[in-house]
């Protein structure tokens, strides 16, 4: 059976599996040629750990988004666009983590657990991009449960419960 609720959200799919897809290769071309690149919020920088693994992650992610807009209403297209998201999941944990982690110690000469303005100014940007890709990529779980819900309203109907 196919689900037709989902299909008016893939321009919203694919605009994200471009950004996505873009943020990939912007990441994989900074871990390969070196340097830092700061726009806006956003920041790529050879010093960070991971940097390539990370571009080839949001790459395949952008990928999988981007292969399942074709008919969101195949529960195997709604599968690779899940893959697509839960690995922007990964990506944008990590760095969530490695965020909150960092905010934890204190400056080197100082003591050893941070202050509380210190401990606030750490979670001033600019960020890394998975970690703005975040929120948008949760976009698809409540399309689904709304779309769950919306099937087993319907079947409680024709069913007479």
């Amino acid at each position: 059976m196919k689900d037709n609720t989902i299909r008016p959200f893939s321009m919203y799919f694919a605009i994200f599996g471009l950004m996505v897809l873009a943020l990939g290769l912007a990441e994989i071309i900074v871990a390969i040629t070196g340097g830092c690149f700061e726009v806006g919020p956003v920041i790529l920088c050879d010093q960070e750990d991971f940097l390539l693994w990370r571009g080839v992650v949001l790459l395949s992610s952008g990928i999988f988004v981007l292969s399942a807009i074709t008919d969101l209403s195949d529960i195997y297209q709604q599968a690779k666009l899940l893959v697509g998201n839960v690995m922007v999941w990964f990506v944008g944990g990590m760095s969530f983590l490695g965020m909150v982690l960092g905010s934890i110690p204190g400056p080197e000469d100082g003591a050893w657990i941070n202050s509380m303005e210190g401990f606030i100014a750490s979670y001033a940007g600019p960020y890394l991009p998975a970690l703005l890709l975040l929120p948008f990529s949760l976009v698809p779980v409540a399309i689904f449960y709304r779309s769950i819900k919306a099937k087993d309203a319907h079947i409680g109907e024709t069913n007479g419960f």
